[in-house]
Order: structure tokens, then sequence, then C-alpha cells
């Protein structure tokens, strides 16, 4: 049996993807299920949506201007289911992107706890560095860190991490401390995925450039130099504290340590009223702040 929401959802899903397989992954059936539902709706309202070629799909005149009624539509379709189950339980898939460290020790143990509550929920939990597109990639939620840009996206603070500087007491007992940022143009900086470190001075937040000689876009991989005595490094707290409490690192310049950087979940517009989105944006908010002060 037909329903008039038949092929909204699988139009949006390919003018947001862009092709007829990546649709079908984003709403995690086939592509002929997907190619049915399109030719079915043009069909039906006399219009063609997309020119389809055997390289590219591209939206006609008609589909630009339809594609964003639909994608109304179906939000406030979503809108009002969710808002007559509020108290029900969180299913479906839900589909979360996390920077990779940040994941791999915090976010995927609490979303693994969270998913075993609900025996009705999926998830589909994505690591990477990249910033994923949340609206034409399909995803539900983000986890991100530091200064957002303004966007349609709405944005909720999760908890707070430390930036630390510091290196091995063998580094410091060869080459000095340095009591001051300038100091660090004299020392070995092991540099990380940012070009610049940040530090507070006299209440202004300042940056700079470090130099040195060796680098590498894992944290991982740039605090086992630190603890090898190469040079200074900066990184998240979470990577270094269980170190410095057992000796084997030593803050230096904590006098001008940065503000702490917000750790935000990320979402579209409307979604956050889904059960499956909220109730996890709670547990992040109640679990990840004692998560990363433990580390």
């Amino acid at each position: 049996m037909s329903s008039r929401w038949d092929g909204f959802d699988e139009v949006v899903a390919v003018a947001d993807t862009g092709t007829f397989v990546s649709a079908a992954k984003r709403l995690g059936t086939s592509t002929s299920h997907v190619s049915r539902a399109v030719a079915r709706l043009e069909q039906s309202l006399g219009a063609q949506f997309f020119h389809r070629t055997t390289r590219a799909v591209s939206l006609t005149d008609t589909g630009r201007t339809l594609v964003d009624q639909f994608r109304r539509l179906i939000a406030e379709r979503d809108e009002a289911i969710a808002m007559l189950d509020l108290q029900g339980e969180p299913q479906g898939q839900l589909r979360i992107t996390c920077p990779t460290a940040l994941g791999e020790r915090f976010i995927a143990p609490i979303v693994r706890g969270y998913v075993q509550q609900y025996p009705k929920l999926s998830v589909d939990l994505d690591l990477t560095n990249r910033v994923v597109e949340l609206v034409s990639e399909g995803f539900d939620l983000a986890i991100r860190t530091g200064s957002l840009p303004d966007s349609r996206l709405i944005r909720t603070q999760v908890a707070m991490r430390g930036i630390i500087t510091c290196a091995a007491p063998a580094y410091l007992a060869k080459r000095g401390v340095p009591q001051s940022a300038d100091d660090l143009e004299q020392h070995e900086c092991l540099l990380a995925t940012s070009d610049m470190w940040r530090f507070g001075i006299d209440g202004e937040p300042r940056t700079l450039r470090p130099r040195g000689r060796w680098r590498c876009n894992s944290g991982a991989a740039v605090l086992e130099a630190t603890l090898a005595g190469i040079g200074l490094c900066q990184l998240p707290a979470f990577y270094v504290n269980r170190a410095i409490a057992e000796g084997q690192l030593v803050e230096v310049l904590q006098a001008h340590r940065p503000d702490d950087d917000p750790i935000w979940a990320v979402y579209p517009q409307r979604r956050h009223l889904l059960p499956k989105v909220q109730r996890l944006i709670d547990v992040l908010r109640r679990d990840l702040p004692s998560a990363l002060l433990l580390h």
C-alpha cells in the first residue's frame, strides 16, 4: 500500500548525497528501491526531479524548487512524530561522527553503554578528524571541539577539555624550563595537527607558531615522542594527565595555560527533538566531564 510520503525521503537523499547509491546507503535500503521510489513520485506529480547520466545526477529546475519543500515537510513530519514520543524508547539508527582520539577513548565507551540500554536502537559511530557535512552525509550528531563557525547547525556544550604544554624531566634538565611563551623559540617543539599553540598572557589569549623538527598528526605519537625526551608538546589534557601524575612529564608555562576548549554536540535543525539524539546528549553531558577528569 502506497503512502503520500512515498518518494519524499528518497528524493531528498539523492539531492543531498548526489547519487542513488549514496542515497540508498544513507536510507539503509537498496539502490533499486530508491530509483523506483523517485520514478513513481516523478510520474505521480508529472515532473522530473533529476538529470541522470551514467556519471552524475543533478537537480532539474523543478527539482531544486521542490526538494527544499520536501525537506521541510520531512523535518516537520519527524518533529511531529518525535513530539508524540518524547517519553518513548530511543529506536532506529543513530549516526554519529567524532574526532578519532576523543572518540576512541571517551565517546565510544559512553555510546556503547547507551546502545546497550535500548535494544531497538542501532548506532553507526564514524571516527574521523575530517569535518563531516552532517545533512548531506546523513548524520544525526557530531562531537566537535573548540570554536565553531556559525552555521545552520545547533550546538550544545557537553564538556570542556584542558590544553597542557609539557616535557619530560630529562629534556628540561638538558634544555632548561621555558619561563614564557617567547622562550619556546629556543626549544624543540613537537608538533601535532595544529600549526598554532595557544596561551593565556595577562588574561588575554595569544597564539604562536612553534618550531620543531618533528611532526605527527597523531596525538598518541606526539605523546610518545615527548616521553622519549625529544621536546615539548602541547596536547589535550587527557593525553598527558596520567604521565604528569606519574612524574614522567612536567607541565611548563602553567601560569599561561590557555582557556579550556569546549566540547560540543552538534546536530541539524529539529533533529535535536528526536529522543535517540536528545537522550544521548543528556548522557554525554552527564558522563563525559567526569570521564575526561579520570585520564
